[in-house]
């Protein structure tokens, strides 16, 4: 009995003790006090602690937006802010430590050790044997066997909730990545993030920098930092993604994974996440997976997902869309993404709609690479002493610019223990380098030097680039044998490359695939490969993915043959070489062959293809179906069909399965376009996917894919159905003018749906389609250069498209929407008021179609109470403002936060305060508009395209605030928001020339104040910028005209030159003739007019001008008799 006790204590002990150091592994401490670059050389025998200490489920990080402006009308498409004043102010973030540090650095946690999750009880405290004789007499064996069981219980469920966890992907394992963490290499950076990061509740926080500046060091680093802290929730490095599991519904899942192997204890809620999100959108993925997650974990700080690599990520730009999701959640999870490019400065699609702050990531200070030069140096086995000089070294620290990818390579460089060339030798050719790795050819200088010392004979270099450029454009690791195989490189030579290749490698494979051949992006840095395969190398060491695609292509092709019969009835599995083929071939012969016809026919992929006998194409698509939909029902794809149309057919088979199969979609249709070149409904097909995908990523290079296949299409279909293929290419090309600005694509477009338009007479059922496309894009042509007609012929094309959706038709309050915009806009820039009326008539027929609980009802009513507001700008009635004032509060209380539509919304009712202040000189108004506009700036993130408009907007209350109180420090602030407004807009931009006038009408007011001359010269530059952004006819021209020639006069006054006075003359004249009789502000032009003229005869004493000044003034008394004689309204 005794022994039986003594066996089952020893287990109980054995279970607890097990039970609390299962999990993701020790966190076992490193220094967090040593900051991070990536310059472990690699060579270099040094080994990391902080490396060797990570848990082989915890992930290591590799190596690395006037006075009087118009504003924007919502439309039921698209809803703007509108904007009548222009004035900016960014909000920098404060902060402090985000880790507390101790006195040996940072404070290192061990989290959710599961020992903790039990009740603290005498059984389950610790080694200590069971006592059989205090209180024998009670002693039951049911007691042990009751904690037998409970501790086995719960050691089963933990396991069997692994076991289950497991099967979501899981991150490469990094362990083998070489990293060199220098002390404090990034300590300003790092305190920086770390600020911004604890003091904001900004959701994303984006580090971007150019190639080999350090980012992804920094992003292990800062893992590092918040595994110790307790706050890591994942940590993934996306170049390292194999890309066919690439998708954003996978990446979220080996999130959750990380996230459950750090923090146990949120893995019921992942598994519950994988019974519930089936089909979801990405946004319920983010919601089960990563948010509830963390959230039953309830940590008092937000946890932190850290993302790296997100530029060699291809669906990057969905999943930046799709965190907008988690706006308001930033108390439970934030981001950190390490970018090449600036997401908001590249405009990625949404990203306008994510709280998001960019960091720009600068190079390491010169102090760093020096002493990181000192370090590695005196490890180089230098031949006869002839070591690196301290000359060399402040030499090669010039050279680096900073950029630590340059640094490591130097060093590895000189480690190479079978380089023909000794290191003093490799150094001195390095040190007498000229170029400076800031200028344009530095890094590409040591990589051509490094490739010639390691490949040095005409055979080695044609070996080199075949091999790298297979691994360039391979997919997945291969075997040595498998690789030679398709790439047709003897084993033996690949053995020697690989070696010889290692000194320019930045990550190692991962333990266990050391003999594989591996995607050459997850062994060298980006940087490198781009210097490979740029058109500007040399053709030694140039590699074309093209090429090396072609020879894929063929090798895969030339493994159809030898396909078992049937993998799955016949028990024959396919070996790895075929798993490649069957799945891969169509992705390599359509990156590697051309798309038209007659050079496609003299393609040896042509001829091959054309040998494929029926028997191997029923094989084939069986077994890649089964590779990439394992279950589906083969039968359904017609195999006696053609190959184009088998290929089609697989399309529309993958559309069916969860998770995106963009690319093999994609490459099915590219081959189907080069086998039978004359479907225009195959190329139709191509052009869509690429479309679709383009206005996902935003990717210009996509667009101009789809322009190109829609062309293809319309080139081979020349019956009437030929319409729809018309406006699928207008739709891409409209797309290229709103990326590119590129007039040349909108006046396609224009053509392409008028001819759509004809070829829909009445009463086609798209006829209404193709009118307001058409209207659309006439608007875009107007918004463009400003010419009236295209205007008038889209306010012509929208009448008729209202005809077409007599009441109750459920399109007609979009109708009434898009017609009556169309009509505001016309007045605001004409003074039609005619088209105001009818505008307003229209507006308030759509709101009346809309009652509560419509969609379209807070649309119809901020267009109506906008159109009011403009309305009451021209007539000055009270009623209309009052009106329009209650409208916009209506609409306000529609979209309470975080609703996307409130930004505009207290923008817009901030408007109509303002123009009441104006009005009435109500201050209290005024004080309400500003009020309203610093609500809508913390709603509107970064890079949110309305952002200026707000920052504009506000600076033009607080002008109108100084007018009242003439307090210096408001227009200071006024002045300041100025600038941010002008440094969101791009110079191309043709709204900056609002922003412009802005920023100029606050410093001549700061120049009238003060008589500050520096302001009033600056506001000049500022205005004649303005004007060269608004050619005539533009309808923002009148604005600079009229504030610059006010400048102009103020400097005349001050200096008495006379070509400022006579420059403001003419830009009066100018302004007169744009300004036609009738015109709202033409008297107002006229008496400015005079009055310069007067001042130039007063000055000159030449009566040159006495006809005009008095033709002038009798115009003004005209207007005045028939002022007069007209009933006061």
């Amino acid at each position: 009995m005794l022994r039986l006790m003594d066996r089952l204590s020893a287990l109980v002990n054995q279970l607890v003790g097990g039970f609390a150091n299962t999990g993701a592994g020790p966190l076992l401490p490193h220094n967090p006090s040593k900051l991070s670059i990536p310059l472990a050389p690699a060579n270099s025998s040094m080994s990391l602690s902080a490396q060797a200490s990570t848990s082989q489920m915890t992930l290591q990080s590799s190596v690395d937006e006037r006075q009087q402006v118009q504003p924007l009308h919502p439309t039921v498409n698209a809803t703007y802010l509108a904007a009548p004043a222009a004035y900016p102010i960014t909000q920098s973030p404060t902060s402090q430590s985000l880790i507390h540090p101790t006195a040996s650095g940072c404070e290192v946690k061990i989290l959710h050790n599961t020992r903790d999750q039990f009740p603290s009880s005498p059984s389950l405290a610790g080694p200590q044997p069971i006592s059989f004789f205090e209180g024998a007499q009670n002693f039951q064996m049911r007691d042990v066997i009751n904690v037998f069981n409970e501790v086995g219980a719960q050691q089963n469920t933990l396991e069997i909730q692994r076991g289950r966890l497991s099967a979501l992907l899981k991150h490469p394992n990094m362990s083998g990545t070489r990293v060199e963490y220098l002390p404090n290499s990034r300590k300003p950076d790092v305190d920086k993030l770390c600020e911004l990061e604890l003091n904001s509740t900004i959701l994303v926080l984006c580090i971007h920098g150019p190639a080999g500046i350090g980012k992804s060091t920094l992003a292990g680093h800062l893992s590092d930092e918040f595994r110790s802290a307790g706050r890591l929730a994942a940590s993934i490095f996306l170049g390292a993604i194999r890309t066919e599991s690439s998708d954003p519904e996978t990446i979220i899942k080996m999130i959750a994974h990380e996230i459950g192997c750090i923090h146990p204890r949120a893995i019921p809620k992942i598994l519950e996440a994988m019974d519930q999100c089936h089909g979801t959108s990405l946004e319920i993925h983010l919601q089960k997976f990563v948010l509830e997650p963390l959230r039953s974990l309830s940590h008092p700080q937000p946890l932190i997902v850290i993302m790296d690599a997100m530029d060699e990520w291809r669906d990057h730009p969905r999943f930046i869309k799709a965190l907008a999701f988690l706006n308001s959640d930033s108390s439970v999870v934030k981001f950190i993404l390490t970018d090449r490019l600036n997401p908001c400065a590249s405009r990625l699609p949404g990203v306008d709609e994510v709280s998001i702050y960019t960091y720009a990531l600068g190079p390491i200070s010169k102090e760093v690479i020096k002493a990181y030069f000192e370090k590695y140096l005196e490890t180089v086995p230098w031949v006869d002493g002839r070591k690196a000089s301290p000359p060399d070294v402040e030499k090669l620290t010039e050279l680096s610019g900073g950029l630590p990818v340059w640094a490591s390579t130097v060093i590895a460089l000189l480690l190479h223990p079978f380089s023909e060339t000794p290191p003093h030798e490799t150094l001195a050719e390095i040190v007498g380098s000229h170029r400076q790795v800031g200028g344009t050819d530095g890094l590409a200088q040591l990589y051509r030097q490094a490739l010639a010392h390691l490949f040095p004979s005409s055979d080695a270099q044609r070996h080199f680039r075949r091999y790298l450029g297979v691994t360039i454009v391979i997919l997945e690791p291969l075997s040595l044998s498998d690789f030679s195989t398709l790439a047709g490189i003897p084993s033996h030579l690949i053995i020697h490359i690989q070696f010889a290749l290692s000194s320019l490698q930045i990550k190692s494979p991962s333990p266990g695939s050391e003999k594989m051949i591996h995607p050459a992006t997850t062994l060298f840095h980006l940087s490198f490969l781009e210097y490979v395969q740029a058109t500007t190398t040399e053709t030694s060491f140039a590699i074309s993915a093209f090429d090396s695609h072609s020879v894929l292509g063929i090798a895969c092709l030339k493994q159809l043959a030898s396909l078992p019969a049937s993998s799955r009835n016949h028990g024959l599995p396919l070996r790895a070489i075929q798993r490649y083929a069957v799945k891969y071939w169509p992705y390599h012969v359509s990156k590697g062959t051309p798309r038209l016809k007659d050079q496609w026919a003299r393609t040896e992929h042509c001829s091959m293809l054309e040998k494929v006998t029926a028997d191997t194409q029923q094989r084939w698509v069986a077994m890649f179906l089964e590779n990439l939909i394992p279950g589906v029902d083969e039968s359904r794809i017609r195999k006696e069909g053609s190959m184009t149309s088998i290929l089609s057919e697989l399309v529309d088979c993958l559309d069916e399965r969860d998770g995106d199969q963009w690319v093999f979609q994609v490459a099915l249709l590219e081959v189907a376009v080069r086998i039978d070149g004359g479907d225009a409904d195959i190329w139709a097909d191509l052009g869509s996917w690429y479309y679709n995908r383009a206005k996902t990523v935003g990717s210009l290079q996509m667009y101009d894919e789809a322009v190109e296949a829609f062309r293809h299409a319309l080139r081979l279909q020349q019956n009437r159905s030929r319409a729809g293929f018309l406006v699928r290419l207008a739709s891409a090309l409209c797309s290229c003018y709103n990326k590119t600005g590129n007039i040349d694509f909108l006046h396609e477009a224009i053509s392409n749906h008028r001819e759509a338009l004809g070829l829909r007479p009445a009463p086609h059922p798209d006829r209404s389609e193709s009118l307001n496309r058409l209207a659309n894009a006439l608007g875009d042509l107007y918004t463009y250069n400003g010419d009236i007609k295209p205007l008038t012929e889209a306010i012509s094309l929208l009448r008729e498209a209202l005809t077409l959706c007599p009441g109750p038709h459920p399109d007609r309050p979009l109708s009434l929407n898009n017609l009556a915009t169309s009509l505001g806009t016309l007045f605001e820039y004409y003074g039609d008021m005619d088209a105001s009326q009818e505008a307003i008539s229209l507006y308030r027929e759509a709101l009346s179609l809309c009652p509560a609980h419509h969609p379209l009802r807070f649309t119809s009513l901020n267009n109506l109470a906008s159109s009011l507001n403009i309305l009451f700008d021209h007539t000055k009635d009270i009623g209309t403002l009052n009106e329009s004032i209650s409208l916009h509060h209506e609409a306000l209380a529609l979209c309470p936060e975080p609703h996307p539509d409130r930004v505009m919304s207290l923008n817009n009712l901030a408007l109509s305060l303002s123009a009441l202040s104006e009005c009435n000189g109500d201050i209290d108004a005024l004080h309400g508009a500003i009020s309203l506009y610093r609500e809508a700036l913390p709603l509107c993130s970064a890079s949110h395209p309305h952002r200026s408009v707000l920052f504009g907007n506000l600076a033009g209350r607080l002008h109108s605030l100084f007018q009242h109180n003439k307090d210096i420090g408001t227009l200071n602030e006024c002045i300041s928001l100025n600038r941010e407004a002008l440094a969101l807009c791009p110079s191309s931009q043709p709204d900056r020339a609002i922003w412009l006038d802005g920023l100029a009408i606050a410093l001549r007011s700061n120049y009238e104040c003060n008589g500050d001359i520096e302001a009033l010269n600056e506001a000049i530059s500022l205005y004649h910028e303005a004007l060269a952004l608004c050619p005539s006819p533009n309808p923002r021209r009148p604005q600079s005209l009229d504030g610059l020639a006010h400048a102009l006069l103020f400097q005349f006054e001050l200096n008495g030159a006379m070509e400022n006075l006579d420059e403001a003359i003419s830009l009066r004249r100018e302004l007169l003739c744009l300004r036609s009789p009738g015109h709202r502000l033409r008297k107002d032009n006229v008496e400015r007019l005079v009055k310069l003229l007067e001042k130039r005869r007063e000055a000159t004493g030449d009566e040159q001008d006495g006809d005009e000044i008095e033709a002038l003034k009798a115009e003004l008394a005209a207007v005045e008799t028939k002022a007069g004689s007209e009933p006061e309204k």
